[in-house]
């Protein structure tokens, strides 16, 4: 079994000192086996936003894998978002990978790929090259590894959920990315915290779809709060539970959904009592 601590949308420079303290406590006593930060770390690219996200992720225990977003491309500097739209993410997070970010182990296999484009607005893409570079890190692997694609927009739709955009690019990725055996895919963005199965018809195969909220921000929606996901990956059974933020309690358990992974894909379990 292995538990992932799924965290997005953090947006240093609009963020709740008091959350985000309580929010690296909360993870620790998780004990997660990754953690998972799927994009805007900051507000609007600014070097103090940059740094006070990069003692954030230091807090956060091992190991970690990290992608940015649309947030953490400079916005109101077009020489700087022309030339070098990941100075910022690249100095005080982590240097971008031109495969992305990738961790596995002999349970699970995660790749992050970086959605977030100089001209594309808060809008994402997904381009041929990565396409290619999932099928290539999801190739030759164990029947019993987990198989995870992390993005910060998202490239699926979770079947009867709130309606989301979604990156550019992602009607062509989705049929060959779960074909190349991607059982789940994380993201953020919306600061939505849901999940749910997406059916990708021609085969019958399917992936589980997992949005992030806003784990620390001030920009969070309604009904929703500052939440991130913990995710249980044990074999076929996927349990991912919404930690949300509780004033005066600190981040509780929100609810809670369970799938099973069988001959067509994922199915939703019914509530335990």
């Amino acid at each position: 079994m292995r538990k992932i601590a799924h965290i997005s949308d953090m947006h240093f420079g609009s963020h709740e000192p008091l959350v985000t303290a309580e929010l690296v406590k909360n993870v620790h006593a998780q004990q997660p086996d990754l953690v998972v930060l799927s994009g805007d770390f900051t507000q609007r690219a600014r070097l103090w936003q940059f740094k006070e996200a990069r003692d954030f992720v230091n807090e956060l225990p091992e190991p970690k894998l990290v992608i940015p977003g649309n947030h953490d491309v400079p916005l109101f500097s077009i020489v700087a978002r022309l030339f070098w739209p990941f100075s910022g993410y690249n100095k005080y997070i982590e240097p971008l990978g031109v495969a992305g970010a990738a961790y596995r182990d002999e349970e699970m296999a995660v790749l992050g790929l970086n959605t977030a484009r100089r001209f594309t607005g808060k809008n994402g893409r997904i381009s041929e090259e990565q396409i290619a570079e999932i099928e290539k890190f999801f190739a030759d692997l164990g029947e019993g590894v987990t198989r995870i694609l992390v993005t910060h927009h998202p490239v699926g739709q979770a079947a009867n959920e709130v309606f989301v955009d979604l990156a550019f690019g992602s009607q062509l990725a989705l049929p060959r990315v779960v074909h190349a055996g991607v059982q789940m895919l994380l993201s953020g963005h919306h600061h939505r915290c849901l999940s749910g199965t997406i059916e990708e018809t021609e085969d019958r195969e399917q992936a589980l779809i997992v949005y992030a909220g806003t784990a620390n921000s001030t920009r969070t929606r309604e009904g929703d709060g500052n939440t991130y996901n913990l995710i249980e990956v044990d074999g076929h059974d996927i349990k991912v539970e919404v930690m949300r933020w509780v004033p005066g309690g600190g981040f509780k358990e929100a609810r809670t959904s369970r799938y099973r992974y069988g001959g067509d894909g994922w199915e939703l379990l019914p509530a335990r009592p």
